[in-house]
């Protein structure tokens, strides 16, 4: 057998699409090529395959070997294809099981010495092959507890490429390799502040609770030290805990950012980016790779603006798309990306630039001028 395939994911967003990783020998001058539209990370994957193989006790073919990722039209970017690739290449002669690897998803990413490292995303990932009707995912052991929160689709975790041959059929020597370490998972439930703690505010606790009950967003105005962050940083624990479909998809959010994903988090997500934050960092946003704003991270939780009045206009007004339509789309050069960007919106802001604009017993030197325009940095449109 000349010719080999295995499937990988390609993400786009939270959305994945299933990509068939063939590879094919032919009797030319040695080369392992790589082609179907992969960015530069991918392209690497050339030194990374060979090492591990080697490092492993794998020999690759010495004649030309040419890896095609099909959609040949669809991007692909990123080190998860490793795995996939390596074992498509080793294939090629016949030493594995070609049912076996043709029915298996393979994602990770390749260290030089063939242990399997975490690669973000795995969990949407997964979640792209369970739609495809795949029954069988291969990961590095780091990510196998994200991936085993797929119901429906069975999941492996491998610590080495030698494992993942062997899993395949593969007769190699076993080598004893320590894992690659997982990150260290955060939940939401450590420290959770309750509303039961606040002493006194009645009308903003009572305004609080109306906004938690009916999903309403919320615009705080006091002066500094009036607790309005306080009162912010509760609503939360006040929210109705998150269903198993929106837990899923926050959980994918998060793994798409890179955090370590063990469990699903019942608590609504909580977000508060500082007031410097461009509108990348609020709606999301890079090159070749879109990674997910804090609009997207505070989906079917709380998006927490403080110190409102210093945001940038323009970066206030980024919101009012997302907020009618409850997801974000980003368009850059040759890819387009999805968001949910379904959120409670909770602003703060002082009254004026000092903050004493209207207090009783305080004492406000703002001129009326200054007043307006720090009021006005808050479009009609938002408000």
């Amino acid at each position: 057998m000349t010719t080999a395939r295995t499937w990988a994911i390609a993400l786009t967003g939270l959305d994945g699409a299933l990509v068939e990783v063939e590879a094919d020998l032919s009797n030319q001058q040695p080369e392992f090529r790589i082609i179907g539209l992969a960015d530069k990370a991918l392209g690497e994957a050339v030194q990374r395959v060979h090492n591990a193989s080697a490092n492993c006790g794998l020999a690759l073919p010495r004649r030309r070997l040419t890896v095609n990722l099909s959609p040949a039209s669809l991007p692909k970017h990123g080190s998860s294809f490793d795995v996939a690739i390596a074992i498509a290449a080793l294939a090629t002669e016949g030493s594995m099981d070609a049912v076996s690897i043709a029915e298996t998803v393979h994602i990770g990413e390749l260290g030089l010495d063939g242990r399997l490292r975490p690669v973000p995303g795995v969990l949407p990932a997964v979640m792209a092959a369970a739609r495809e009707g795949k029954r069988r995912v291969i990961v590095p052991l780091a990510n196998e507890a994200e991936a085993s929160l797929v119901e429906g689709i069975e999941v492996i975790g491998a610590v080495s490429l030698g494992d993942v041959a062997r899993r395949h059929g593969a007769d190699v020597e076993e080598r004893p390799l320590d894992p690659v370490p997982a990150p260290s998972v955060q939940t939401a439930d450590n420290g959770v502040a309750e509303l039961g703690e606040v002493i006194g505010q009645r009308d903003a606790v009572d305004a609080l609770i109306a906004a938690a009950a009916g999903g309403h967003h919320m615009l705080m105005s006091g002066p500094p030290g009036a607790g309005k962050t306080m009162l912010a940083s509760r609503l939360p624990g006040i929210l109705p805990e998150l269903d198993d479909a929106e837990a899923l998809e926050v959980a994918s959010i998060r793994s798409l950012c890179g955090q370590a994903v063990g469990t699903l988090v019942r608590r609504p997500p909580f977000e508060a980016p500082h007031h410097s934050a461009s509108i990348a960092a609020l709606v999301g946003g890079g090159s070749r790779v879109l990674r997910p704003g804090a609009i997207a991270r505070a989906t079917h939780g709380v998006l927490f603006l403080d110190e409102v009045g210093e945001f940038n206009p323009s970066v206030l007004d980024a919101l009012r798309q997302p907020l009618e339509k409850g997801e974000i789309t980003i368009h850059r050069a040759g890819v387009t990306a999805s968001f949910p960007a379904s959120f409670q919106l909770i602003l703060a802001t002082n009254p004026c630039p000092c903050g004493n604009y209207g207090v009783r017993g305080g004492s406000c030197v703002c001129p009326p001028i200054a007043i307006r325009r720090y009021l006005g940095r808050l479009s009609g449109p938002l408000l």
